[in-house]
């Protein structure tokens, strides 16, 4: 008897398995690879030439874009900066944004302390006040190759940044 409900229960198992494995397994999204990103990053980039869109770079290598002119001394390490943002990955999905921080939906910092990720801290320096940018952050001047939270690993930031006010240090 014992055999028979042994054998009943592993017939039982292996009909199990093999319905669950006809069933439609849930989508898995691999990170990308740095290599899958070089190539969205330059497509990007080549779309919005394409479009007449003027890119510029920073000394590290973030590419940014004017929208908006401001006017004044453009911030240095330890100033403090107010500015709103919305922060978004390459295929436009907003993953943060100012809004959710602060009453008046901006964001305060001081440059430098703590320092933030490079390409954000790098491009803070080409945003005078008034000035409404685009900044594109390459992972290697993000979270690189670990991401963060919701941030995969080799994903590249699209941050639209309004630059509110600079208290000089």
């Amino acid at each position: 008897m014992k055999f028979k409900s042994f054998l009943n229960l592993v017939l039982g198992l292996l009909i199990a398995a093999l319905i669950s494995s006809c069933l439609p397994d849930n989508e898995v999204v691999d990170d990308p690879t740095a290599g899958e990103e070089l190539i969205l990053l330059n497509n990007y980039l080549n779309n919005l030439l394409s479009e007449g869109i003027d890119i510029d770079t920073t000394e590290l290598g973030v590419y940014y874009i004017i929208i908006d002119e401001g006017a004044g001394d453009f911030p240095k390490a330890g100033d403090t900066l107010q500015v709103g943002y919305d922060g978004y990955f390459i295929d436009g999905f907003l993953f943060d944004s100012s809004e959710n921080l602060q009453e008046d939906g901006t964001y305060e910092f001081e440059l430098g302390n703590p320092p933030l990720i490079p390409g954000w801290e790098d491009g803070m320096k080409v945003i005078n006040k008034e000035a409404k940018v685009q900044l594109i952050i390459p992972s290697n001047l993000a979270y690189g190759s670990s991401g963060s939270g919701v941030i995969p690993a080799f994903n590249t930031l699209i941050f639209v940044v309004k630059m509110i006010d600079i208290k000089p240090s």
